[in-house]
């Protein structure tokens, strides 16, 4: 029997699903984080062959020994993952001191995690990526704005998601933003890019330990997650019915460059919506991030729901038996709309209800470590045309 060891079992609450399938396909599942074992749902607990409470996650000393209880316990550790941003650097580095061969080591970080340094990886595929400069003062800063123009954006050059993450379009906003690095981050490195018009398109996958897709998808955000995060705005975003032909090759060429194998993946592209000289003609797919875990929140409820199927079960096979056989049926938008407390909206929440109960799928409050970017009040329902989509976005949106 092969010992895997879930990082953080029970965050997403979600996650619990990817341990039951494990279970299913006869994984050891060993859980480690800091919730108390009594707390955990019990679909989680009926997942897991055995849980280790730390009194922290961010204490690597503390994981460490626990991995090495479990390791002691039951033999070697054949699998060691968390598919959660926030971990993928400790999931790394206790695979490299652990000799756990089945995915990134610490070597492979800078690659996978500095936006600076995922760009050469881009380069190489083919893929175009937008201008850059490594924040230093306002002279260098500067003298890069005079190449690329105002606005340009900031970001922490290895940040989860959107946050922190800044639109700068004139001389006072850089000396502001400056002043406020310098204050809170003196030493954390910040990349700062040519601003793209464009919208987010994803490459979402399930990749196998040979580093070719065994399924593929792909979601729109219409809107900037860095402005739905810095204006407190509603969020939406969909998983297209039918994956574009040039997502798919900028994805599969992107996986080859990163040397991508045994994971479940979210890339992010820029889909041009204007020409621009730098960048190319609208419509061009461009780059913009990879990350090495799947698609936030719920997304990969989403994503069963678009395509009828359980990636969930996909992945849990592709680390079992290196494969899979569960089938894919038809195909959906599956749209999400996080609704921010306090807004005039139109329609109650009851009559959206009424309206929408046989597209629905999903409905919930968002947990607050992810209302930022989602929303505080979600709705994710399944549309055959994008036509019926629109309406329930413009349905479910709509303020006084």
């Amino acid at each position: 029997m092969k010992n895997f060891i879930f990082i953080s079992p029970n965050f997403p609450t979600n996650y619990w699903q990817f341990c039951h399938e494990l279970k299913n396909n006869g994984m050891n599942v060993l859980g480690i984080g800091d919730q108390p074992y009594d707390e955990l749902m019990p679909e989680l607990k009926d997942s897991l062959n055995e849980y280790y409470k730390v009194g922290s996650l961010e204490n690597y000393d503390e994981v460490y020994r626990a991995v090495a209880f479990f390791a002691f316990k039951y033999g070697k550790i054949d699998w060691l993952e968390s598919n959660n941003e926030y971990w993928l650097e400790q999931d790394a580095r206790l695979r490299t001191d652990f000799n756990i061969n089945t995915g990134f080591h610490i070597e492979d970080i800078p690659r996978i995690k500095y936006k600076s340094k995922m760009k050469p990886y881009y380069q190489k595929a083919g893929i175009t990526t937008a201008r850059y400069h490594l924040v230093d003062n306002y002279d260098g800063c500067r003298k890069f704005i005079d190449e690329v123009g105002y606005p340009v954006v900031v970001k922490p050059d290895n940040g989860v998601g959107a946050s922190d993450t800044y639109k700068l379009a004139s001389d006072q906003e850089l000396k502001d933003f400056l002043a406020y690095k310098s204050a809170v981050h003196p030493f954390a490195p910040y990349i700062m890019e040519e601003f793209v018009h464009a919208e987010v398109n994803s490459y979402d996958a399930i990749i196998d330990a040979h580093g070719n897709p065994i399924f593929e998808a792909g979601n729109v955000t219409p809107m900037s997650i860095m402005d739905i995060v810095n204006t407190n705005d509603n969020s939406i975003y969909y998983i297209v019915k039918d994956l574009p032909d040039d997502t798919r090759a900028a994805g599969r060429a992107a996986v080859k460059s990163f040397g991508v194998k045994s994971r479940f993946i979210h890339f992010e592209f820029f889909r041009m919506t204007e020409d621009q000289a730098s960048m190319g003609e609208k419509g061009k797919v461009v780059a913009l991030e990879v990350n090495m875990r799947p698609c936030g929140g719920f997304t990969p409820d989403m994503i069963n729901f678009a395509r009828s199927t359980n990636v969930y079960k996909i992945w849990a096979d592709m680390v079992a038996f290196g494969g899979t056989d569960m089938p894919v049926g038809e195909h959906y938008y599956c749209a999400y709309a996080g609704r921010r407390d306090g807004k005039p909206f139109v329609y109650s929440h009851e009559q959206i209800m009424q309206k929408y109960q046989g597209n629905m799928r999903m409905v919930d409050r968002i947990p607050d470590a992810l209302a930022d970017a989602m929303g505080n009040q979600m709705y994710v329902a399944t549309f055959s045309t994008e036509a019926e989509m629109q309406q329930f976005y413009q349905d479910v949106l709509a303020c006084n």
